[in-house]
């Protein structure tokens, strides 16, 4: 009988040796509670004691956790209604703070955190243009809400926010298909007033080609009928000289050219006296002009 109480006692002090000592693992922090209210929570990784059944250990996880929520509708200074998807991370910055305002449960952590994310989106989207929001204004956006969200979060919740992102920005279906019919009508504008400017550039660049077309044919004719000009001379005044050297052959040269060309297909017929001029060297070349 006595060795049974011995090994109850025994057990009962291992019990109590193994409950007053408790471990902090890497990547995590522990406050200490007794009968409900926070003596310590200061904890660093290692070992520690606590008195047994008297004190209580809660640890809380030190690392940076997500906190991925729903797309939520918000409404642009124009009035036009976008779906907000977005992520934040976050970490407990105040282990006593956090277990005050949370009893130390990380779902209702964010439960309380994400509407003061919400709502500091809301009130940014509400301030931009679609178009500002589309052209690059997501990094100062989320940079404001971080830092508005990490200001109230460290008061009122002992949490940090480390970053908060916008992974999309998403129009309403019934959204979508007005903002496209709105962008192709621009676009055919657009392309409508390309096509009037290329038709437009085209015309003045054909009425300078005819204008120098017409300039160069003119310039042609002009020396053309110059060098025409300087021919007849020289052929008149070679005629001149020829009938002037000898004249009965000059006269003779001129027929012949004529007959050439007046029976050069053969098939000409010419109705003429048996006296004619034009026949004079057929009868007789050497007789004299009639």
């Amino acid at each position: 009988m006595n060795r049974i109480v011995i090994a109850l006692v025994v057990a009962v002090l291992v019990l109590l040796g193994l409950n007053s000592m408790f471990v902090v693992k890497e990547g995590q922090n522990a406050i200490l509670l007794q009968f409900g209210r926070m003596v310590r929570t200061d904890y660093q990784p290692g070992l520690h004691f606590k008195i047994p059944l008297m004190q209580q250990v809660m640890q809380f996880d030190n690392r940076i956790l997500s906190l991925d929520a729903p797309p939520e509708r918000y409404f642009t200074s124009e009035k036009k209604s976008v779906n907000v998807d977005f992520y934040a991370k976050w970490r407990i910055a105040d282990n006593a703070a956090f277990y005050r305002a949370t009893g130390g449960d990380e779902l209702q952590a964010e439960q309380r955190l994400t509407p003061v994310i919400k709502d500091a989106l809301r009130f940014e989207f509400n301030a931009r243009t679609l178009e500002e929001l589309i052209s690059g204004g997501r990094k100062d956006i989320t940079e404001r809400v971080r830092q508005q969200t990490d200001a109230s979060a460290r008061k009122n919740l002992g949490i940090a926010i480390v970053d908060v992102r916008i992974k999309r920005i998403d129009l309403p279906e019934e959204v979508s298909e007005s903002v496209y019919k709105r962008m192709r009508a621009e676009r055919l504008q657009l392309a409508n007033e390309l096509r009037y400017t290329g038709q437009e550039a085209a015309a003045k660049i054909q009425a300078d080609a005819d204008r120098q077309a017409q300039v160069l044919k003119a310039d042609a004719n002009r020396d053309a009928a110059k060098v025409r000009g300087d021919g007849d001379a020289q052929a008149a005044a070679i005629y001149a000289q020829s009938y002037g050297q000898d004249p009965e052959f000059y006269a003779f040269y001129r027929s012949m050219a004529a007959y050439a060309k007046s029976f050069k297909d053969g098939k000409g017929v010419l109705v003429l006296k048996p006296d004619s001029e034009f026949l004079r060297y057929f009868s007789d070349p050497g007789s004299p002009k009639r």
